[in-house]
């Protein structure tokens, strides 16, 4: 990955800093071209280990140190404490990249300035193993190049997506942000369903993880929508019509799932400010 121009600074190393940094030097950015900024010794402890410069804070830098990016992947809640210390950075020569759920161009632009180049992006967990989908839009101030540049990092840990219109943030991370979360509770609930029906722990366990992981395997693979290989499963009359008439009947799981993300989605407006 050609990364120039500057080092990158990464603000926060916790499960999604770690997982980023682990994507960009997997992608050939020299360790040496990265700068952490971690209060927490113990958090920072892996980027140290691969050879990357961890500080406690900003004033451990160099006065003359400008980097070419600055990613902040610490908190929403802990955001307005963090972004005013980097105002010293707004310039032509470096562009803002936010991981944090709710917090909008706007916040960025009150918190830095208003001809700060931010671009806002929401990945998720699977970013851990390179299996992310991140999804970004960024102020009138990021240019091309900043664009690109913040493409270039979030494709080392997946997939990646814009959009120009600020406004689906919220969904997007109800959905793909929070998502990875319902996706772990929906084994859980199956490996404990398969407890019930008789299953030993450990095999309803082992069914339910290599199920959901084989059945989003084939939904990338086949094309099909995911209504056409649900009824590719259920022939009419069989096992799994029977469950499929609970799980589709009144106050399924289409109504608890659409209810969990409009939660998540208003969780994250109010994260705004």
């Amino acid at each position: 990955m050609d990364v120039r121009d500057g080092p990158i600074l990464l603000v926060g190393c916790g499960k999604m800093g770690d997982a980023l940094l682990n994507g960009w030097i997997g992608h050939g950015v020299a360790p040496t071209n990265v700068v952490v900024i971690e209060p927490t010794a113990a958090t920072g402890a892996s980027a140290r280990d691969r050879g990357v410069r961890v500080l406690g804070d900003l004033s451990a830098t160099e006065q003359n140190f400008v980097p070419r990016i600055v990613i902040f992947a610490v908190k929403p809640q802990v955001m307005a404490e963090v972004v005013p210390a980097y105002r010293r950075f707004v310039a032509p020569a470096t562009t803002f990249l936010s991981i944090a759920a709710g917090k909008p161009l706007a916040f960025f632009a009150a918190h830095l300035t208003p001809e700060a180049s931010v671009v806002r992006a929401m990945p998720n967990t699977p970013a851990a193993i390179g299996r992310g989908i991140t999804v970004l839009c960024a102020n009138d101030a990021a240019t091309a190049a900043d664009r690109a540049l913040a493409e270039t990092l979030m494709t080392a840990v997946g997939g990646v997506t814009w959009t120009a219109d600020e406004g689906l943030m919220d969904a997007v991370t109800a959905v793909s942000g929070s998502g990875p979360a319902y996706v772990f509770y929906m084994i859980e609930c199956l490996a404990a369903a398969g407890v019930a029906a008789g299953l030993p722990i450990a095999l309803a366990e082992r069914l339910a993880r290599e199920t959901v992981e084989g059945a989003a395997a084939l939904s990338r693979e086949d094309g099909s929508s995911p209504a056409t290989l649900r009824q590719n499963v259920a022939s009419p009359g069989g096992t799994t019509a029977a469950a499929l008439s609970v799980l589709m009947g009144d106050h399924g799981l289409q109504d608890v799932m659409t209810r969990a993300v409009l939660a998540a989605a208003a969780r994250s407006r109010e994260l705004a400010d």
